[in-house]
């Protein structure tokens, strides 16, 4: 592996959250022709090419990446920390031509950015292909099919350990327990380190499960066995909209979302979206907890992945309450076992001395979100998150952790 030197105190950064723009056929290259009407879809309307899922355009992004113009990246920056509007940075998020940045879709190229940005080694993420699972549903066998179609895509174009420096992470759907297991076992053979699901419940053909619930048990042994790490990245999530609308309708709301033809910044009512936040990261790893995910399988390594961290501190208070107000619920301490089992990366704009009174540092991970708008311009920007913290610590959260975790 290259060593990128940035300071003296600071050798290397490794970044957990990187990001590609999904090219055009991401999702269509290898897909089985009898699903070729099904799932996503990719037509022109407008003028545009746009991701088509059911029939209509989708509800909150655009078309690939590839053929529409993309945000400067950290342009949200400000905003997300709550110190600017939507209309300051609206013509910010079409400026950039994809022409221009060979560094979204080619690995080589962004290798060269990553010698330039001090990076020693980034998981990559999906940018759209987190927004596709819920929508696609309740049509399991498309989705399935578009998400196998989806890694393998992402296999040809950026690999899943590309000079033990890039770290593709494909895309699982636990929606058919079979199919999630053979896609699990060709990552594992193709050398995924990571992997990634929905931070939601499963949608199944008997209705909406725990990913915690013991019938994906044979899923989780072998993810414990093969030492993979298992991400949740947050995205666009259908698996919350009942409770979504139920809490719109409570307060007198239509809807969760607004009225009419809005963007993704614009999607959500913004009263709901902001009693829902943090609530569909929290009752995720609530679930993952007390349906007994780690007690049954202690060597399950789970990383939450741009869903911030603030909503921690209360999680482990409601853990620790069921804890001493149902004795026998838990084997061991819940709170330990989301220590132990748990990494989180916070947002850009949180502060991470925060996060660190409620977990140990070995448990918190740098990602920078690059190269999206609502994450930091350049990856070191995130340095100034961190300068509170011992050398020793800093190295933890700006590499170690995550090294660790890939290699380990």
């Amino acid at each position: 592996m290259s060593v990128i030197s940035i300071s003296p105190e600071l050798p290397t950064i490794f970044d957990a959250d990187n990001h590609y723009w999904e090219t055009s056929d991401a999702f269509t290259r290898h897909r089985d022709p009898k699903y070729a009407e099904r799932g996503v879809l990719v037509k022109e309307i407008d003028g545009r090419m746009r991701y088509v899922v059911g029939d209509e355009p989708h509800p909150w992004i655009p078309g690939p990446g590839d053929v529409n113009p993309r945000p400067r990246p950290g342009a949200l920056y400000e905003y997300f920390a709550g110190r600017g509007a939507k209309a300051d940075v609206a013509h910010m998020l079409t400026c950039e031509q994809p022409a221009d940045h060979p560094e979204w879709y080619n690995r080589d190229a962004r290798l060269r950015v990553m010698d330039e940005q001090g990076l020693e080694a980034i998981w990559l993420f999906p940018s759209q292909g987190v927004c596709m699972e819920g929508p696609m549903q309740p049509d399991i066998e498309a989705a399935v099919d578009i998400f196998r179609a989806f890694n393998r895509w992402l296999d040809d174009d950026w690999g899943f350990a590309y000079q033990n420096r890039i770290f593709g992470v494909p895309y699982l759907t636990l929606s058919d327990l079979d199919s999630a297991i053979r896609e699990l076992e060709w990552a594992i053979g193709r050398g995924a380190r990571i992997v990634t699901i929905r931070p939601g419940p499963v949608f199944t053909a008997d209705g909406t499960k725990s990913p915690a619930d013991p019938v994906f048990d044979p899923f989780w042994a072998r993810v414990a066995e093969a030492r993979l790490v298992v991400t949740a990245h947050a995205g666009f999530d259908e698996g919350h909209r009942e409770v979504e609308d139920a809490i719109a309708h409570t307060w007198g709301y239509p809807s969760r979302r607004r009225v009419g033809k809005v963007s993704s910044l614009a999607f959500y009512e913004p009263f709901v979206d902001a009693l829902m936040h943090e609530r569909r990261i929290h009752d995720f790893l609530a679930a993952l907890v007390c349906h007994g995910l780690f007690e049954r399988h202690p060597g399950v390594r789970f990383a939450s992945i741009e869903n911030g961290g603030t909503w921690v501190p209360s999680l482990l208070r409601v853990l620790q309450r069921l804890h001493s107000q149902n004795p026998g619920m838990f084997s061991r301490s819940p709170v330990d076992q989301f220590h132990e089992n748990v990494w989180v990366s916070p947002f850009v704009e949180e502060t991470v001395a925060e996060l660190a009174r409620s977990v140990p540092v070995e448990r918190i991970i740098f990602g920078s979100d690059w190269p999206h708008a609502e994450g930091v311009a350049e990856p070191k920007d995130f340095l100034a998150n961190v300068t509170d913290f011992s050398a020793a610590d800093q190295r933890r959260i700006m590499a170690e952790n995550a090294r660790e975790l890939t290699f380990g």
